[in-house]
């Protein structure tokens, strides 16, 4: 059997569902959906999610995030890794008024860091990238490089696309609207200390 690794960069993933107004499919079992984007011939030995913990801005958004972090930590099978969000000051050259943007990192970083550390220890046949992040490349030109048996696919999420990314890999393609629809989360998850999570209602 072929083994694949899926990697999803989560700020991506979430923000593309967001933009093509899918808030519904927000509440979504990671797990299952990489599961679905395999061929036959595939096995699927790990799923990676990458996200970064909300720290400025809207509470509600960030008790949302929670949640949703917390539900998806009782699959099996999957395996989040947390970068760093903060806020960054921005000059405004218009009105010369400082602001503080809300700003993401390390999630590239630790997406090119899994991916060849996979590869280095042939963990993976096949890494499905779900992300339209074009600092990945780099990393996937190292993989095709040193690796060439081993294969890149690109997964498009939702209103998301980066040609560079594309070309870079053996294959791409966009996740379709079945894949979200058929693996939503129940709409209330146990976790191990028995404290229920419900399905935030904006996500509805």
């Amino acid at each position: 059997m072929n083994k694949v690794i899926v990697y999803i960069d989560g700020f991506n993933l979430y923000h593309g569902l967001v933009d093509k107004g899918w808030r519904r499919y927000l509440w979504l079992d990671v797990q299952k959906m990489a599961s679905s984007l395999l061929k036959f011939n595939q096995e699927l030995v790990e799923t990676k999610y990458f996200t970064a913990r909300i720290t400025v801005g809207d509470a509600a958004k960030k008790q949302r995030q929670t949640t949703y972090i917390e539900a998806i930590k009782t699959l099996n099978g999957l395996r989040i890794i947390e970068g760093k969000y903060h806020s960054e000051p921005y000059l405004c050259h218009n009105c010369g008024f400082t602001h503080n943007i809300p700003s993401e990192k390390m999630t590239d970083v630790n997406i090119a860091s899994q991916m060849i550390i996979d590869a280095v220890n042939d963990k993976l046949d096949t890494a499905l990238l779900v992300s339209a992040d074009a600092d990945l490349v780099p990393a996937i030109e190292i993989i095709r490089s040193a690796y060439t048996q081993k294969r890149i696919v690109v997964a498009f999420p939702p209103n998301r696309y980066s040609r560079d990314l594309a070309n870079s890999g053996h294959s791409s393609y966009f996740i379709g609207r079945m894949h979200f629809a058929k693996n939503q989360l129940d709409e209330k998850v146990t976790r191990a200390d028995g404290f229920i999570l419900e399905r935030p209602e904006t996500w509805i």
